[in-house]
């Protein structure tokens, strides 16, 4: 599917508010309502608008603590820990990456305890580099620009 100009100004504005009126789309890129819905739901069937979703403020829910781990998995242990990581519920995001250590998780823990604990879970799979995260600079988490 092309991704024309007009529909790179709807996925603009669907990044910043998924719940606003396919109207107040409307207004922004110049076309017919009807016709962003008709946008938005061949971009969803093709696959280049995957879902919407709430953002939860962690803090809120009681999650204290936020933290960067890297992980660094001992030889065999790679495919037993993607298994695993799926049941984590501090996980919120988790990648497969190049150089030394080959996770990283982004996690979110009540307290240090609840980080200790998580951390010991962990050490079976691989070695551990955890870095506390002081305070988020920029939030464009699913954020795809032109």
């Amino acid at each position: 599917m092309n991704i024309d100009p007009i529909n790179w100004k709807i996925l603009e504005c669907l990044q910043k508010n998924a719940r606003q009126s396919n109207t107040a789309i409307s207004r922004v890129v110049g076309i017919s309502s009807p016709a962003v819905a008709e946008r938005i739901r061949k971009m969803e069937d093709v696959g280049i608008i995957e879902g919407y979703k709430a953002k939860i403020s962690p803090f809120e829910t009681g999650h204290q603590l936020k933290a960067i781990i890297t992980l660094r998995v001992f030889m065999g242990r790679l495919k037993p820990f993607f298994e695993k990581v799926k049941e984590y519920n501090e996980v919120i995001n988790c990648y497969r990456i190049t150089g030394n250590e080959n996770i990283i998780l982004e996690v979110v823990l009540k307290n240090q305890k609840h980080l200790e604990q998580f951390i010991d879970q962990l050490i079976n799979y691989g070695e551990t580099k955890t870095h506390i995260v002081l305070s988020q600079v920029v939030d464009n988490n699913s954020i795809v620009k032109k």
